[in-house]
């Protein structure tokens, strides 16, 4: 008897992540259904995406762009419309839930997801930062599986086999260095948006660009894999490794280690996500070494790239800093993206909104989301 499709829902389905997600889908027909997909505001390339996959249920958050895009559809398709619409679809029972929404608004919606869905395949790295300790916890009582998508993240995952973490010594996240890793200090100050965008390895939305660059990004990866795995931030480090081979390693007690390498390519963590624990043929191309003379490792610029250094002090403080940190971020990288403030003064913005914050050592959803809208009005009282 042939297996039933997974029933798949995908938030964020126009960006690199939901795409991709949609790419392995396509592969393998016989094996998932699209449920629903939803967007921001592009509805072109929703409507693209609805054609081919139809869907049963889609989510516009902008309200006006849901609206022409219902003109358009066959109405056996439901079209809902703005955060609550996007809530409804969620609450839609899945097999996955596809968490490729950027930034903190991707928190009510997982949180929903937990208590619709089988597992949630986990793009968005912010939801646990700015909450991590309930995510987790309701996702243990709901037995909902989440599993990651980022490439690191999946890494650590197919490394670590056993839940006995007491094994571990140690784990460690690879960065590439980001678009700046080879520019002087002193020359930070005059990056454009334009120049730290260009990312060397990966096509990104504009905002975890500039998290790579800055290393923020890696900063919140270390905030979320302290929840994804149950670690302490002194058992994770980070190393730069500019090659984006190695996409991350696990070190046990006993001197082994354990590495998870493949060309970067976002495709396989995402295909891995969708069928654990099974593999499936991918049909991207095969990693060859011998291509490579080196494979280099090392340790990131804490003076140079001060985010990095915010973001594991955060995740030592625990509690609402994470919230405050990430929250801070947000609002600093768009005044940095609308030339309002240099690149330089993105970790400085963070550091004096960190300051002022009264720690809150286990915030509930209401005081979360008020220290989320807390630090957002600190920033913009900075300039």
């Amino acid at each position: 008897m042939p297996k039933l499709k997974k029933q798949v829902i995908i938030l964020g389905s126009t960006g690199s992540i939901g795409k991709n997600t949609l790419d392995v889908i396509s592969r393998n027909r016989s094996r998932f259904s699209v449920l629903g997909l939803s967007a921001n505001s592009n509805t072109r390339a929703l409507f693209k995406q609805i054609r081919k996959f139809k869907p049963r249920y889609v989510a516009v958050t902008n309200i006006d762009k849901a609206r022409e895009l219902e003109k358009k559809l066959d109405s056996k398709i439901k079209v809902l419309k703005g955060d609550k619409g996007l809530a409804r679809m969620v609450a839609q029972k899945s097999d996955i839930v596809v968490m490729a929404m950027g930034g903190s608004s991707a928190l009510l919606p997982m949180l929903k997801a937990v208590e619709a869905t089988k597992c949630i395949a986990l793009a968005n790295k912010e939801a646990l930062v700015m909450a991590g300790a309930l995510i987790m916890k309701k996702a243990k009582q709901k037995k909902v599986a989440i599993i990651p998508i980022d490439s690191e993240q999946s890494a650590i995952f197919q490394c670590i086999r056993s839940k006995d973490r007491s094994f571990i010594s140690k784990i460690y996240l690879t960065a590439s260095g980001g678009p700046l890793k080879d520019i002087s200090a002193a020359k930070l100050k005059y990056v454009t948006p334009e120049r730290a965008i260009n990312h060397p390895r990966w096509k990104m939305g504009k905002k975890i660009s500039i998290d790579s660059a800055t290393l923020m990004n890696k900063g919140l990866e270390l905030i979320e894999a302290m929840w994804l795995f149950n670690l302490p931030a002194d058992k994770i480090d980070i190393l730069v490794h500019k090659q984006s081979i190695m996409h991350s390693m696990v070190e046990f007690i006993d001197g082994s280690a354990l590495a998870q390498l493949a060309i970067p390519d976002m495709r396989i963590p995402i295909q891995y996500s969708l069928t654990y624990p099974e593999r499936l043929s991918s049909g991207i191309q095969r990693l060859d070494l011998t291509r490579f003379k080196n494979l280099t490792f090392e340790k990131p610029d804490y003076k140079k790239f001060p985010c990095l250094r915010l973001a594991r002090n955060a995740a030592k403080l625990a509690g609402s800093a994470p919230c405050v940190l990430n929250a801070a971020n947000e609002e600093a990288v768009k005044a940095f993206l609308d030339k309002r403030i240099n690149f330089t003064d993105i970790p400085k913005v963070i550091g004096k909104v960190l300051k002022k914050h009264r720690l809150v050592k286990h915030p509930n959803l209401a005081q979360i989301l008020e220290i989320d809208s807390w630090a957002r009005g600190e920033v913009k009282c900075l300039f």
